[in-house]
């Protein structure tokens, strides 16, 4: 097995909000940072309404729940790995009572097969303003 770390920035997805990585890989496993909704470029957030301050008026976690799985899907192609390669995904939601029946219908969609180990965990704030992170390991080649 290759021992080798090789850090990975995906040209397409997100800045990293941190000094961190999009990825690292170590031998043919693929480590992913926390991955957000955020469009590279730009500090605009799909389906994220901000008030003056900064704080949410209004999400739609569908749309943030396409735009980590698209934000991920960047990552893993510029990694030389794909979607059908993930194995386990932690996945951190701010309002598991409101969002996690919308997230499980399109996690069903986008892992219709073959779906990857899965944990869910609530928890009260994320370091910007979303309702969503994903932090997944896959293979490579």
């Amino acid at each position: 097995m290759d021992n080798q770390n090789i850090s990975i920035n995906a040209n397409q997805a997100p800045e990293p909000v941190g000094l961190y990585p999009h990825a690292k890989r170590v031998g043919n496993l693929l480590f992913l940072s926390g991955v957000g909704p955020r469009e590279r470029g730009t500090k605009k957030i799909p389906g994220v309404e901000l008030n003056e301050h900064g704080e949410i008026v209004s999400y739609n976690i569908e749309a943030q729940c396409r735009s980590v799985f698209n934000n991920i899907k960047l990552i893993l192609e510029a990694s030389g790995s794909n979607w059908n390669n993930i194995v386990d995904v932690t996945v951190f939601l701010t309002n598991m009572k409101d969002d996690f029946a919308i997230y499980n219908k399109l996690w069903a969609e986008y892992f219709a097969e073959n779906p990857p180990c899965r944990t869910t965990i609530e928890i009260n704030c994320l370091p910007t303003p979303i309702a969503i992170e994903l932090k997944v390991i896959a293979t490579i080649g």
